[in-house]
């Protein structure tokens, strides 16, 4: 595990040890995986090295498609299509020293929901989504909250 920096750092609010898939899965079978998992994020890696990400919404685009009446292959869950084709492979990626402010900046910039989170060699070590920084920014306004209350005191 990384050496975390401090409480407001990327490693602290990760999620360590993420899900990878290849990108010959099956469209249908990383669909399926997202579902009976719970992942909203699934990692795509090749020889170990991070290619790709894919989320439940690359599974829903209507652009999968190059007919301009595409709107039926909405879920394309054909087994011979694979992830390579809708996964994002120009990934932004974080370190776990960055601070979670960098995270959310080039989340809100690019519209991800997450990030990996790969460690100086670039080995995917984690995952930050939107979900952990919201806990991050509850656990902010409880600690702002304590101060104000012990404030007034």
């Amino acid at each position: 595990m990384q050496e975390r920096k401090d409480l407001w750092s990327v490693g602290q609010w990760m999620t360590p040890n993420p899900e990878t898939i290849p990108p010959d899965m099956s469209v249908r079978s990383a669909f399926f995986k997202m579902r009976l998992d719970g992942y909203r994020h699934l990692l795509v890696e090749e020889e170990g090295r991070l290619v790709g990400i894919l989320s439940d919404r690359d599974l829903r685009r209507p652009d999968i498609s190059d007919e301009p009446d595409g709107w039926n292959d909405f879920y394309n869950l054909d087994d011979d299509y694979e992830v390579r084709y809708v996964m994002t492979r120009e990934v932004k990626t974080v370190t776990p020293q960055d601070t979670l402010e960098k995270a959310l900046k080039m989340m809100t910039e690019h519209k991800f929901n997450a990030l990996p989170v790969l460690d100086k060699t670039g080995k995917t070590i984690g995952i930050i989504s939107s979900h952990d920084l919201l806990h991050a920014f509850l656990k902010a306004l409880d600690d702002a909250g304590d101060f104000l209350r012990n404030k007034k005191r």
